[in-house]
């Protein structure tokens, strides 16, 4: 059986199309599978577990599904955008959360897990911006808020966030090299697997590994792993 990864869908009520895509993926391709691990931004905002909205409601009765009725394995590791769900969304599909950085036996492989966001480093504006945001004493004031104004807060991000990704050049919102060749040193790793960046790709440097999940804007993309290969998906 083979094990899934996917990342950046960015799901939400405005996006019903992605959505749909996601239903159809678990509907097909995630049941047979042994494994299912999401790498950050699987929705493009998440605003508590206290605030689920109907496409929360979609997301939770399909993996559900995975997990109950079909035995599939479902990881959650946090992104820039939903860094704050919680025990209870998860443990309500029986999703397990994952801390960053980690570290899985994959097919007896080691292998490095992240979601990518902090690791673009010359990105300084936002990695300030990261600090604030992952601090758990601000997570928990913002998390007391009333509903209504964590929605105005997150809006208010979200378009600071399109002016600074309008302005940054495209080369500091990528990873940087040396914060992921410290990561590969660290962990004694040979292969790592991210997101974040929407720049699918499998880079190969010597004996280093190094494969960048894509985003579902345009398209369905996920990577399948199995005894054999590795193989990165885009359709």
């Amino acid at each position: 059986m083979a094990t899934y990864f996917i990342s950046d869908l960015h799901l939400c009520d405005q996006q019903p199309t992605i959505t749909r895509s996601f239903k159809q993926f678990c509907q097909n391709k995630a049941r047979n599978a042994r494994a299912l691990y999401i790498l950050g931004d699987l929705f493009e905002y998440w605003m508590g577990d206290d605030a689920i909205d109907n496409t929360a409601q979609v997301v939770q009765a399909e993996i559900k599904s995975l997990t109950e009725e079909y035995g599939v394995h479902v990881f959650f590791m946090a992104g820039n955008r939903d860094f704050l769900l919680g025990d209870t969304f998860a443990q309500s599909c029986g999703m397990t959360l994952l801390e960053e950085p980690q570290v899985i036996d994959l097919y007896g492989q080691q292998v490095l897990l992240i979601h990518g966001d902090a690791e673009c480093t010359d990105d300084t504006a936002y990695q300030k911006a990261r600090i604030m945001l992952r601090n758990p004493d601000w997570q928990n004031e913002f998390l007391s808020w009333p509903l209504q104004k964590r929605i105005e807060f997150a809006q208010q991000a979200r378009e600071q966030s399109k002016t600074h990704t309008q302005e940054a050049s495209m080369a500091i919102m990528d990873v940087n090299q040396s914060a992921i060749n410290n990561l590969f040193a660290t962990h004694a790793v040979n292969t790592m697997i991210h997101g974040h960046t929407h720049r699918p790709a499998i880079h190969n440097n010597e004996s280093l590994k190094r494969i960048v999940l894509g985003d579902w804007h345009h398209q369905t993309s996920y990577l399948i792993v199995d005894q054999q290969q590795m193989q990165l998906v885009c359709e």
